[in-house]
């Protein structure tokens, strides 16, 4: 009997794990984008009531690593709003059925363009007749949120690292300009006091 049970819950897990794979694609998406100056960029998703979306993000270039995001109902309601931010992230749970829109605005900037990473994740179309989630597929989208949660926290890594190496080889530019900047003038000054002194010997030497 137990032997039986067993072969009847092997292809139910089995069913489970393939129909998570195929909901990754839906569950996790990333994106890079470059927003251009004074411009903006906004994207969409059609959820159902009930189902959950998180979006994350982060400046890697441009500017002062700084954009405005938002994030909007099907009626236009602003849900979320962050100003002037380098990271950020926003969850939601529909409370209606309908097209939920997100933004990245560069509209501050006048001459940057800035390069956004980000993704949307967690977006899980529950029917409507789903009223009790069982309990292995509910601890298949908790493992599925903690994958997604370390993906996001290695995706920051790489952009803060990039941020920094981009930061280090500005200022070792400027440092090497800065020197040759030095070295010219030091020259210029040295050849303009061997021009000056001999000049002022040959005046000498008039006299």
């Amino acid at each position: 009997m137990l032997r039986m049970l067993q072969t009847r819950r092997t292809p139910w897990l089995a069913f489970l794990c393939v129909s998570f794979l195929f909901m990754l694609p839906t569950l996790i998406s990333a994106h890079m984008i470059n927003v251009e100056a004074s411009k903006k960029e906004c994207f969409f998703e059609d959820l159902h009531e009930h189902d959950q979306m998180t979006v994350t993000y982060q400046v890697g270039e441009g500017g002062h690593l700084d954009i405005d995001f938002w994030l909007t109902d099907p009626e236009g309601e602003v849900l979320t709003k962050q100003i002037r931010h380098s990271t950020g992230s926003t969850s939601i749970t529909a409370e209606k059925d309908g097209r939920y829109e997100y933004c990245f605005s560069n509209q501050m900037s006048t001459m940057a363009d800035k390069q956004v990473s980000f993704n949307v994740h967690g977006i899980i179309y529950i029917p409507e007749d789903a009223d009790i989630v069982a309990p292995v597929e509910r601890e298949i989208r908790s493992l599925a949120i903690g994958l997604l949660a370390v993906k996001d926290e290695q995706e920051y890594i790489v952009v803060r690292e990039r941020r920094h190496r981009d930061t280090a080889e500005s200022t070792n530019d400027r440092v090497k300009w800065w020197s040759v900047l030095q070295a010219v003038v030091l020259f210029s000054v040295v050849a303009w006091q061997v021009y000056y002194l001999k000049s002022f010997f040959e005046v000498k030497r008039i006299i």
